[in-house]
């Protein structure tokens, strides 16, 4: 699932990694081959599973390592998979020996392959090239093999070609420029691969290391380990833009409200940023650059200044000039936890409902930082101070983050009480769990927990554990991810970036990991995610799940008084999952989502290209529309969305039930309207 790679995390930040022989030797700038060993005894010396490297282990690690080399199986042949197999053999004990000339047998011969296939591409794309909309051809690498040589390798390039140029002029693109575009892509693949450093090299053989482990175990090179902490907390000090690398460019996106970028007036969404520059110094060409090394460039500390050249379309011909802005800290606050209300009407009543909108568990360990529970402890209150009558928590999108702010924020729904249980390396010591120890119950009353097959890690822990103390109604897809173990974050010495590695496996209160099985809906609900492909036990070497005794508290539950809360009877689900069928099957939205995953099962992992000309014109149009709305008309989308409408409608059952009404039936509530 490495497209949900940013979403699906479990994370607890832990202290640095303890290494002695790393953390005392005379490190160099960047890695070096003769740390490799020791790094991947840091892997082995705290995963809940693996200790030692053996055959499989290896055997794993290698296969890794050639799905990092070559993802989509479109550059290399059976020929160089077994050379590279051979060159690899006995890994660990080249590793150990501090022989790493395997990584630079194997990247001389990806990166002939790729000059290869970028040559035929561009013979392929001659003036005899004919665009065939027919193709079909199975674009899914699991469900393939490598190519037996370079003339089967080219037959398959042949239809993914036709797939890139159908991709370009599904967006109205001209023929002879979609041409242009495709080879351009084949010639930075080539100038990427020429570009691959040491540094890349052992980043990637330590992250195939990791992920041979389990799914979420990974090495973060010092790049990747600041993105992973600025998404924890929220901030980074910037011009506050969201960047996308097109065709060599670097394009803006979106700009971040209050961002510096914003707060100019000088840069739109769409504009390329062509050279970059600091304060003092030359301008430096950043076309073709990898999107990484830019944005590196343009962050920088508080107050300093950066110079960028701004390439922009104007009427029929193109504008050029420069800005000079002063970075400043920008908050991330899409990212962040937010809440919608709405006016609703049950039988001539009128209630007013909260939507909390969540889409990560963030935290800022910094003192001061901000953090997620925090924030939603202040969102409650406020809501409380509305006073609302029901309230649903959307994680429908949110993939985990972090674990102390799931168990503060699953404890402000209820008194005090166990959230969840870990378990360790070290099978036979006693876990404790980790609980709630406020004993305020911030929101006592009708809730809602919106869940779908991509809500994951942290928020199977909330959403399981409100559903294990019947506190909430889960309503949405038919299980979530099933992400049930937990990593911790342990930093190298000398800035080398850090090892995320599982150390654990999480139980909620009713004693399930939700390690594969995730956490079942009350309700179901058809989702876009609900296909056979997506959850953690699809993914390459998914831990097994474990069960273990209940440990739910007796002193989370609150009978009367202050705080009092009332537990989600079997009679009730069953009487809204009752009514929520029947709107669903009425509703043109959810049939239109039922059509659309029938026909992905039907067509399987084949690829038409006369489809992608149909479809993805208008799925780019709503993409774009998408970043660059205000927020006020995002609310109004987001609202429109027929999952979050169903869990208002499920929630205002709710709460007729919680105040001891009995439900009218659906067709003359809707006369009396």
């Amino acid at each position: 699932m490495s497209s949900f790679s940013k979403g699906v995390r479990g994370f607890i930040i832990a202290g640095s990694l303890a290494v002695s022989s790393l953390a005392s030797a005379q490190l160099k700038e960047g890695l070096e081959c003769r740390y490799l060993t020791v790094i991947e005894q840091g892997f082995l010396a705290n995963h809940v599973k693996y200790s030692n490297r053996d055959t499989d282990l290896q055997n794993r690690v290698i296969e890794q390592y050639l799905k990092r080399l070559d993802p989509s199986k479109i550059y290399l042949t059976q020929g160089d998979v077994d050379s590279i197999r051979k060159a690899a053999g006995n890994v660990f004990d080249k590793t150990k020996n501090r022989d790493c000339s395997f990584l630079d047998a194997a990247q001389k011969i990806v990166l002939d392959r790729v000059k290869d296939r970028s040559e035929f591409a561009k013979k392929y794309l001659g003036k005899d090239f004919k665009f065939e909309s027919s193709t079909e051809f199975t674009f899914d690498p699991e469900k393939k093999t490598w190519p037996k040589d370079s003339a089967e390798a080219n037959e398959y390039l042949k239809k993914y070609i036709q797939f890139q140029i159908g991709n370009y002029m599904a967006t109205d693109m001209k023929m002879d420029e979609a041409k242009k575009n495709v080879i351009k892509n084949y010639e930075r693949a080539v100038k990427r691969t020429a570009d691959t450093t040491q540094d890349d090299l052992f980043s990637g053989y330590l992250d195939s290391f990791a992920r041979a482990l389990d799914p979420h175990s990974s090495f973060f090179s010092r790049d990747v380990l600041e993105d992973f902490e600025i998404q924890m907390r929220l901030s980074l000090e910037g011009i506050g833009a969201t960047l996308s690398s097109q065709d060599g460019f670097t394009v803006v996106e979106q700009l971040v409200p209050g961002g510096a970028a914003a707060k100019s007036g000088l840069i739109e969404p769409q504009d390329k940023i062509v050279a970059v520059g600091q304060e003092k110094g030359q301008m430096e060409n950043v076309i073709d650059m990898d999107l990484k090394d830019v944005v590196k460039k343009i962050r920088g500390n508080k107050g300093t200044k950066v110079r960028l050249t701004i390439l922009r379309k104007s009427g029929e011909g193109k504008k050029r000039f420069d800005v000079t802005l002063t970075r400043e800290k920008v908050n991330l606050e899409d990212e962040a936890a937010s809440i919608i209300y709405q006016d609703r009407e049950i039988n001539g009543q009128k209630k007013k409902i909260g939507v909390i909108n969540f889409p990560s568990f963030y935290a800022d360990s910094r003192r001061g930082g901000r953090s997620s529970a925090a924030d939603m402890k202040k969102l409650i209150k406020e809501a409380n101070e509305k006073k609302v009558d029901g309230l649903v928590l959307d994680l429908s999108n949110n993939g985990g983050g972090s674990l102390e702010d799931a168990v503060k924020i699953a404890g402000l729904f209820f008194q005090t009480g166990n959230v969840v249980k870990q378990s360790s390396k070290n099978e036979g010591r006693a876990e404790s769990a980790l609980r709630d120890t406020d004993p305020m119950v911030d929101w006592a009353g009708p809730l809602v927990v919106l869940t779908s097959r991509i809500s994951a890690s942290a928020s199977e822990i909330v959403s399981g554990t409100l559903q294990d103390y019947k506190r909430a109604v889960v309503v949405g897809g038919d299980h979530t991810y099933g992400k049930g173990s937990v990593q911790s974050v342990l930093p190298i010495p000398n800035n080398l970036g850090a090892i995320k590695v599982t150390v654990g496996m999480f139980f909620v209160p009713g004693g399930k990991s939700t390690q594969h099985r995730g956490v079942d809906a009350d309700i179901v609900l058809p989702g876009p995610f609900s296909t056979d492909d997506i959850g953690e036990k699809y993914m390459d070497y998914s831990l097994p799940p474990k069960t273990i005794e209940s440990f739910l508290s007796p002193d989370a539950y609150v009978k009367e008084g202050p705080g009092a809360w009332k537990e989600i009877k079997p009679e009730w689900l069953k009487s809204l999952r009752e009514r929520s069928g029947e709107r669903v099957a009425k509703n043109d939205e959810f049939k239109k989502i039922v059509e659309e995953l029938n026909k992905a099962k039907a067509r399987g992992k084949v690829i038409r290209v006369s489809e992608v000309l149909k479809d993805k014109n208008e799925k780019e149009k709503k993409d774009k529309a998408k970043k660059t709305a205000s927020k006020a008309k995002k609310n109004e989308e987001y609202l429109k969305r027929p999952d979050i409408q169903e869990a208002e409608s499920v929630l205002l059952d709710l709460i007729q039930l919680e105040d001891g009404k009995s439900l009218v039936p659906q067709q003359k509530q809707a006369n009396a309207k």
